[in-house]
């Protein structure tokens, strides 16, 4: 923004931050106003949400307004859109199911289907379960298969309407017949293709392990082991009042939220900041299953590999090996890190979602971990 002191006055007016602490050497806070100030300063970017857990302590910060010109700075009772990491709780599912010996993940998918699948192999190699978790399965990114062609024009204003429509009436029946028509061309396990249909069809397997719908497990285990009671898919009336709106690229009209997928595995997740510092904790812990969920199944180079649904980079030379998943949908855009090396993880949110928007997220939270990890390296 070109005139600095109107910025400056506007910034300081929409301002707001929760839950003060301070640690010994590092004012966390004064780093999270850093990362959050570099990020309201880009042209699209006017609302965020930043949670650090470091070394047994968290902190809060909530910038900006979720609407331009309406100084409604979000809260710790915003739920926000968390997109693709509701992959990492299907993974943690998954864990917990290995762990208590309920699921091996080197079976066939077809195990578990109800109907016969002899697309889902490539020659005499049939897809496994470590396949769909470590997106190697072959799999397309999304069903229906249209879906895949209006996300390459992601930009586009009329992508969130065309989407919505797209899965306004597309179910889990619908998900399992067009599962026939997946071609797979390329031996499973070897080559990495993200793909949210496969994280579909993992909440599939885990219904059919437990017995329990896909949400009913999942928001159960959260809410009784995690504590993290205002997480779930499918909001209520009153729920769904809290849910921050949000942008899309450019655009300034406000879009409708995600529609639900089959399985809502894969994307549909909502959270509150507080909740996210609840899962942030409970990573860091390691636990057997997040332990479980962290170990790679998959390691496609020196410094990159695959766990349950997490990204996992190695010995990198300033965080260590950490493990860090990316969340986007066309209203929001979201990062989550857990890096043991500093007893520390970081979750941070914004209501627009655009090509540039991870990049500035990144950024943002570079400011917060290059100075931990040079304090860390001077202690």
């Amino acid at each position: 923004m070109k005139n600095i002191a109107l910025f400056t006055f506007l910034l300081s007016s929409i301002f707001c931050l929760a839950q003060p602490s301070e640690v010994k050497k590092i004012n966390i806070n004064i780093l999270i106003d850093s990362a959050a100030n570099q990020m309201l300063k880009k042209p699209l970017i006017h609302s965020t949400s930043i949670a650090i857990v470091y070394q047994g302590k968290e902190y809060i910060g909530h910038y900006g307004e979720l609407e331009k010109g309406k100084n409604n700075c979000p809260t710790n009772e915003t739920i926000y859109e968390i997109g693709s990491l509701s992959k990492t709780f299907a993974g943690t599912l998954a864990a917990k199911a290995v762990c208590e010996n309920k699921l091996n993940i080197d079976d066939e998918i077809q195990k578990y289907l109800l109907e016969d699948y002899p697309n889902l192999k490539y020659g005499s190699q049939p897809i496994l379960v470590k396949h769909l978790l470590s997106h190697t399965s072959g799999f397309p990114n999304m069903l229906p298969f249209q879906a895949n062609s209006i996300l390459q024009d992601f930009t586009n204003h009329d992508t969130p309407a065309k989407i919505n429509e797209l899965y306004r009436n597309y179910g889990q029946k619908d998900f399992l017949r067009d599962l026939h028509k997946v071609k797979i061309d390329t031996v499973p396990g070897y080559k990495y293709s993200y793909s949210s249909a496969g994280s579909e069809l993992v909440a599939f397997i885990l219904e059919k392990v437990y017995k329990t719908k896909y949400e009913e497990l999942l928001t159960d285990y959260l809410s009784k082991k995690i504590a993290m009671h205002n997480t779930r898919i499918s909001l209520s009336d009153q729920e769904a009042k809290k849910l921050a709106v949000g942008y899309h690229s450019d655009n300034s009209i406000i879009p409708a939220p995600m529609p639900k997928l089959p399985w809502g595995a894969s994307g549909n997740m909502k959270s509150t900041i507080p909740d996210m510092v609840n899962y942030m904790k409970f990573e860091l812990k390691n636990n057997n299953i997040v332990a479980k969920s962290h170990k790679s199944i998959v390691k496609f180079d020196r410094e990159f590999s695959i766990g349950y649904f997490w990204n996992i980079v190695t010995d990198d030379k300033k965080l260590g090996t950490y493990y860090v998943h990316h969340g986007g949908v066309p209203r929001s855009q979201c990062y989550i890190y857990i890096i043991p090396k500093y007893d520390l993880s970081a979750f941070i949110i914004t209501n627009q979602s655009g090509i540039d928007t991870a990049k500035v997220m990144e950024d943002a939270l570079n400011i917060i971990f290059d100075k931990i990890a040079a304090e860390g390296s001077e202690g």
